[in-house]
């Protein structure tokens, strides 16, 4: 129905005409005074013709309108499986859509070699700045005090954001360098919970780990990454207490803290990329990137992480670990 309306906005002029026309026919019939049936005879010949015709052309504006509409929905494909037009004026804006997609093509290399320079600066950018990193951590290393462990937390940050840095750019780029294994769980969590000892001491905050003892199918490098996100969070917003990590079946990886939770009104949002929240607005180094890249990752591992906060009380991250097995076709 919608469609016959569509060809009849596009064709009532014509029938318009054909019906004025055939109102003077009926009028000039009129006053020579010729038999009705001749007038009946005419406007029946010209009717049946008119909706011949008008049959034909609705047939083709029908399969012109599917056309149209399949490519409207391959847009990205380009234009050039355009039906051929049908007068001079959809000639005309065929060549307008033609030009206009030239222009967005052009535009979107133009910005695709953007981004690819500039993915590229803050790539060598991200690796380079480890150096004085690296450096600085050693020359930490050989004094003592609370001066120092207070810097060597601070220089922890700075290497975690430089990780997320080249986490955000890698994930970007389109990059599959995904490890997909069976590997233990202990391990990972073991390595992330390793680097952040100084803050537990430094923070004075309770560690609550049992081995877990499971082998989970994913990419060590990048849970270790979500796992550390996650720790980081935790620890930042903890101020006493402790934090607990624990599985819970099916394979889910839960860590708890015991921090100042997060407004209920922020928590569906947590995952956004971009957003800091209430206690982001306090915290001006927050960036909103971390747990946006956490569910990015997971998602493309096959694997899930929920929120569940109250203020004053705290924080549980469930990592939801389990999924089907590959197969190899």
């Amino acid at each position: 129905m919608d469609l016959f309306r569509a060809y009849w906005k596009t064709n009532r002029a014509m029938a318009l005409a054909l019906l004025l026309i055939s109102v003077v026919f009926a009028g000039v019939f009129a006053l020579y005074r010729l038999p009705v049936q001749a007038v009946a005879y005419a406007a029946a010949v010209c009717l049946f013709f008119g909706c011949v015709w008008f049959a034909v052309d609705f047939g083709k504006f029908t399969v012109r309108h599917r056309t149209l509409r399949r490519l409207c929905e391959e847009v990205e494909l380009g234009v050039e499986r355009l039906p051929p037009p049908a007068g001079g004026l959809e000639a005309d804006y065929q060549a307008l859509v033609r030009a206009l997609d030239g222009a967005r093509r052009a535009q979107n290399d133009q910005m695709q070699r953007r981004y690819a320079d500039m993915t590229e600066y803050y790539t060598v950018w991200a690796h380079q700045i480890k150096t004085p990193i690296a450096a600085m951590r050693l020359l930490l290393q050989s004094g003592e005090g609370a001066e120092n462990r207070a810097l060597s937390d601070e220089l922890q940050r700075i290497e975690q954001y430089v990780e997320m840095v080249l986490g955000y750019l890698r994930l970007e780029s389109g990059s599959s360098d995904y490890v997909i294994r069976a590997y233990d769980l202990d391990g990972i969590v073991r390595q992330a919970v390793r680097k952040f000892a100084s803050q537990f001491i430094s923070k004075k905050l309770r560690l609550d780990y049992e081995p877990v003892r499971t082998e989970v199918l994913t990419d060590e490098k990048w849970l270790l990454f979500v796992i550390e996100q996650v720790l980081s969070n935790a620890l930042k917003y903890t101020r006493t207490g402790g934090i607990a990590i624990t599985l819970e079946a099916p394979k889910t990886l839960c860590i708890r803290d015991t921090g100042i939770g997060i407004a209920p009104e922020d928590l569906p949002r947590v995952f956004e990329q971009g957003f800091t929240g209430y206690h982001g607005r306090d915290d001006k180094r927050a960036t909103g990137i971390g747990l946006y890249l956490c569910r990015r990752i997971l998602t493309r591992l096959g694997h899930t992480i929920t929120i569940e906060s109250e203020p004053g009380v705290g924080t549980t991250v469930r990592i939801g670990l389990d999924r089907e097995p590959f197969t190899v076709e």
